[in-house]
C-alpha cells in the first residue's frame, strides 16, 4: 500500500538520528520510495547508511554479527554462502515489467508490468518483520560527473549491503548535493526465508523483478550479489534505457589501460559473456584495471570517453592461480577487505577450483559440512567450492588499479572487443574493417556457449548480442543501431576488434594457450598506432606471422611457430558461413527491426566467405591472405 506523506511517515517510523540522516537529503520521490518500502516489507528497525567511516563499518560487522559472513583467517577475509540454488544470474525469475502499451523485443524474458508487482509485492509483504532494514545511497560512474547516477538501495542484507561498500562509490554526499533534483535507481531487496545458515531457503519463490517505468528493481528470496546487489546487472538495464534517451552507450564491458612503446598508455574495451576471460582479460600483468564489467562511453569533444560504472570486482575465482592471475592472488592471500563467496573452507582457509595448490578432502562449502565423494539430492557429486565461486574486492586494493579511476571526465577510449566461447568458427583475434563491421560481425554476431554463471544448462551455443542482450530494456534492433549511430559521432571512432580464447582444433583442443590473450591485446595496441600491419582476410584484418612472432617472444618470451600460427588464422570457410547463417536467421526471428546494416554487413561476409572458399577450398591458410 503507497503511503501519502512519505515525510510524516518516516519521522514516525524512524529514530531521530537516521530520520535526520533522510531528512537532510531533501527528496520526496526518495521519501516516498523507501516509506513505501518500509509500509511494505515491515522492518523492526531502519539503518540509514552515510557515507562515514562508522556507518560503512558497522554494515562489515553486522554482516558478521548476524551470520550471513563468517571470518577467516587473513585479516580482513571472510566467507559467505549462497543457498544450494542461488549461485548464478537467474534468467528464469529475471523478468522485465511490461505495461501493456509497451512492446519489448521477445528475446527478453517479460510479463505483464501489473501482474508482476502484485506478484512480487506479495512475497515481499512482511518479509523484513524482525529484522533490520539497511538504507544505502550509491552512485554508478564517478560522483560529480557527467557520468554520475545516484542510486539507492533497500535491503535487509548485510552482506548485500557489504559487497556495495567494495563494488561501487559512497553516495549519500552526491544525494546531498544534488537534493531534490536527484533522479535515481532504486532496488528493494529482501532475502526471503533464511535457514540456519542464513542463506534464502526458498529458491522457488525467487524474483527479480525490473520495472523499468519507475527505474525500480524488486529481489526476493535470493542472496547470490548478482540478483540482489542492484547496481550490478540489474541497474545496467536501467542504464541502457537512459543512455538510449540521452545518446550514449552503457556496456557490459571491461576498461584496461594497455601501456605500449616509450611507456604510452591505451585504453581498451571489452565485451564478454561470463566466465569466457573478462576479468582476466581485464587483469593481464603488467597492464591497469580500471574495470572488470559495466562501462560507459560519451563523446565529449569529439572523443570517446569511458568510466567504469563501478569501483570494485565481483569476480569468478575458479581456475585464479598465483602464476596466471599475480594480481589478484596478490590480493586474495594478503591482508585487506575480501568477501569469498561459495568456496571451500578448511581451519579458516578459502579454496577454490583451480587455484593450482593441493585441496582438503574435507572441510565447509555451499552444500553444508562437505567431504570428497559427497552426493547432491540428485546422485550427482559435489564439487569442493562452486564453480561460479567469487570473490569481491574494492579495485583500489589492487597494485594494478588505473589512476583514473575517479577521473570525472573519463578515459580516451582507442578499441574496443567482443569475445566469446566460439569452438569452431572465428578466429583467436581480428580487427573490423570499420566501426559498423566490427559492431556487426563481432558484436551482433557474437556467439558463445552457456557457462556455470548463469543458472541453467551448460555448454549450450546461443547468440548473446553484444554480451548483453540480458540486460537490455529497449529493442534489440534499437540498442544495435544506437552503437552503429554512436561511432558516427565521431572522425574517427574505436578500433573494433574480435576475440576468441576457446576455438579447438580438429582434435577438440584449444589452439590458444591461457597467457595468449596477452599477445592478441598487445597486437591490438600496435593497429591502434598504425605500427602492425594486416592480412585482409573474408572475416576481417588477422595480424601477419612475423608480429606475432614479435609479440610472443617478447611478451610470453616463448617461441611461435608458424605451425602454430596456421592452426591458429586458418580461415574456416564452412563454419564461417554457418554462423552467418545462424546469426541471420536469429536477428529476423528475435531482433525486431534489426538495421539494414546488420543484414548488408553480414551478406558482404558471406559474399567474401564464398569466393575465398572458391579459390581456396575449405580451409584458407593465412599465408594465402594479401597484406594491408
Amino acid at each position: 500500500m503507497a503511503v501519502e506523506n512519505a515525510r510524516q511517515y518516516l519521522q514516525d517510523k524512524l529514530d531521530t538520528e537516521n530520520f535526520e540522516k533522510l531528512s537532510v537529503l531533501n527528496n520526496d520521490k526518495l521519501f516516498k520510495f523507501i516509506a513505501d518500502s518500509i509500509e511494505l516489507t515491515k522492518p523492526a528497525k531502519v539503518f540509514v547508511s552515510t557515507d562515514s567511516a562508522g556507518d560503512v563499518e558497522y554494515t562489515r560487522k553486522q554482516a558478521i554479527a548476524t551470520g550471513e559472513e563468517k571470518p577467516l583467517n587473513t585479516k580482513g577475509h571472510t566467507l559467505h554462502f549462497d543457498g544450494m540454488e542461488d549461485h548464478g544470474r537467474d534468467r528464469e525469475v529475471t523478468k522485465y515489467l511490461v505495461p501493456a502499451n509497451d512492446i519489448l523485443s521477445k528475446a527478453l524474458n517479460q510479463m505483464e508490468r501489473q501482474a508482476g508487482l502484485n506478484e512480487v509485492c506479495g512475497l515481499l509483504d512482511g518479509s523484513m518483520i524482525g529484522r533490520t532494514m539497511v538504507v544505502r545511497f550509491l552512485t554508478l560512474g564517478p560522483n560529480n560527473s557527467v557520468f554520475s547516477i545516484p542510486c539507492v538501495e533497500c535491503t535487509d542484507s548485510f552482506y548485500v549491503s557489504h559487497s556495495m561498500n567494495l563494488l561501487y562509490r559512497l553516495g549519500y554526499e552526491e544525494f546531498k548535493r544534488l537534493g531534490a533534483k536527484a533522479e535515481f535507481f532504486a532496488t528493494l531487496h529482501s532475502s526471503g526465508k533464511v535457514d540456519e545458515r542464513m542463506t534464502s531457503s526458498e529458491s522457488d519463490k525467487k524474483r527479480i523483478y525490473i520495472d523499468y517505468t519507475t527505474d525500480t528493481v524488486y529481489s526476493v528470496n535470493s542472496q547470490y550479489a548478482g540478483n540482489t546487489v542492484g547496481l550490478k546487472k540489474l541497474a545496467l538495464r536501467l542504464t541502457i534505457r537512459k543512455a538510449d534517451r540521452e545518446g550514449w552507450l552503457a556496456e557490459h564491458m571491461f576498461l584496461s589501460g594497455v601501456y605500449g612503446k616509450g611507456g604510452r598508455k591505451t585504453y581498451l574495451a571489452g565485451a564478454f559473456p561470463s566466465a569466457c576471460g573478462k576479468t582476466s582479460t581485464a587483469m593481464l600483468p603488467g597492464e591497469t584495471i580500471l574495470g572488470d564489467d559495466i562501462a560507459y562511453f560519451r563523446e565529449i569533444d569529439g572523443k570517446c570517453m569511458a568510466v567504469n560504472a563501478e569501483a570494485g570486482i565481483f569476480g569468478i575465482i575458479q581456475n585464479v592461480t598465483a602464476k596466471d592471475d599475480p594480481a589478484i592472488w596478490d590480493v586474495l592471500t594478503k591482508p585487506g577487505e575480501v568477501i569469498f563467496s561459495n568456496v571451500l573452507v578448511k581451519d579458516g582457509n578459502p579454496y577454490w577450483l583451480g587455484m593450482g595448490v593441493d585441496i582438503p578432502a574435507d572441510g565447509e562449502n555451499f552444500s553444508g559440512q562437505w567431504h570428497k565423494g559427497k552426493k547432491d539430492a540428485k546422485g550427482a557429486e559435489i564439487p569442493c567450492a562452486h564453480k561460479n565461486a567469487r570473490y569481491a574486492v574494492t579495485l583500489k586494493a589492487l597494485q594494478n588499479c588505473d589512476p583514473e579511476l575517479e577521473n570525472t571526465n573519463g578515459v580516451p577510449l582507442a578499441g574496443l572487443m567482443y569475445g566469446g566461447r566460439d569452438p569452431k568458427s572465428y578466429v583467436p583475434c581480428q580487427q573490423g574493417f570499420s566501426w559498423e563491421h566490427g559492431i556487426v560481425a563481432y558484436g551482433a554476431s557474437l556467439e558463445t556457449e552457456t557457462t556455470f554463471a548463469t543458472v541453467g544448462k551448460e555448454g549450450v551455443p546461443e547468440i548473446n548480442l553484444m554480451s548483453i542482450q540480458d540486460f537490455v530494456a529497449i529493442s534489440l534492433g534499437k540498442y544495435v543501431k544506437n552503437n552503429l549511430d554512436f561511432g558516427k559521432k565521431f572522425k574517427n571512432p574505436p578500433l573494433v576488434f574480435g576475440v576468441n580464447y576457446f576455438l579447438r582444433d580438429k582434435d577438440g583442443k584449444f589452439t590458444n594457450g591461457v597467457r595468449d590473450k596477452h599477445v592478441w591485446v598487445k597486437w591490438m595496441e600496435l593497429r591502434v598506432h598504425n605500427e602492425a600491419a594486416a592480412l585482409v582476410a573474408p572475416t576481417g584484418l588477422i595480424p601477419c606471422y612475423e608480429d606475432l612472432q614479435a609479440l610472443f617472444k617478447q611478451v610470453l618470451n616463448k617461441e611461435y611457430s608458424q605451425a602454430d600460427y596456421v592452426n591458429q588464422f586458418t580461415i574456416r570457410i564452412k563454419e564461417n558461413l554457418e554462423k552467418i547463417d545462424r546469426v541471420v536467421k536469429y536477428h529476423k526471428e528475435n531482433v525486431a527491426e534489426s538495421p539494414a546494416e546488420v543484414f548488408k554487413v553480414l551478406a558482404e561476409q558471406k559474399q567474401r566467405l564464398e569466393e575465398a572458399g572458391k579459390k581456396f577450398g575449405d580451409f584458407v591458410s593465412p599465408f594465402d591472405l594479401n597484406k594491408k
